[in-house]
């Protein structure tokens, strides 16, 4: 099986934390559209669900590598994203960025990015939290993580969805063409990565 007919194994992340948080409506809907796609193994990873403390160790986990001293409750995480070879983030948009439960998830981890295809959903008020996705894609094309192009984002979530579903009846289109996008890269990072160490 080559690598563009195969599945890859996408972890699509809910980023807030925070009480009432509209995000694992959003993470559901988008794992639906990604199983109906055919192209991944899916799984969703609620952040509310791993500890993620905000002070880090002395020592970036970029050289730190395997011997990096996390917390046990964390080993879960990073295995899911050490095993992903694609990532969708669900973020809302907190004071024109991404909350912080996403950032230090984000800092907890490097190689676990390194030259993996990442692409973003976000929903919030009247920019549908395009503002947070501006600031992740140039945290993660630090990471050498590469971001895809087109996005999903729901403006006004709170009245534009209903029963677990956007009400745009475009939404899906726009979904597949961000799958459709993630698989490209993820089947072309995946045989990039087996072919040769990423010169980090």
């Amino acid at each position: 099986m080559s690598e563009e007919q195969k599945k890859h194994k996408l972890v699509v992340i809910v980023g807030s934390v925070r009480e009432g948080r509209f995000g694992p409506v959003v993470a559901a809907w988008v794992a639906e559209q990604a199983r109906a796609h055919g192209g991944f193994d899916v799984e969703v990873v609620d952040l509310a669900d791993v500890e993620i403390p905000l002070s880090l160790p002395a020592a970036p986990p970029k050289f730190a590598g395997d011997s990096y001293p996390r917390p046990e409750g964390m080993a879960p995480l990073t295995s899911r994203l050490a095993e992903a070879e694609a990532f969708i983030l669900v973020t809302p948009e907190y004071n024109h960025s991404y909350p912080a439960s996403l950032k230090a998830a984000i800092d907890w981890h490097f190689t676990q990015w390194t030259a993996k295809p990442v692409a973003f959903v976000s929903y919030g008020g009247a920019a549908g939290g395009r503002h947070a996705v501006l600031h992740l894609e140039n945290v993660l094309t630090e990471l050498h993580a590469v971001t895809i192009r087109d996005g999903l984002a729901f403006p006004n979530y709170f009245t534009a969805w209903q029963d677990g579903r956007p009400l745009d009846l475009e939404a899906p289109g726009y979904a597949k063409t961000l799958l459709d996008q993630l698989g490209w890269w993820a089947a072309a990072l995946s045989a990039a990565r087996e072919a040769a160490p990423y010169p980090a």
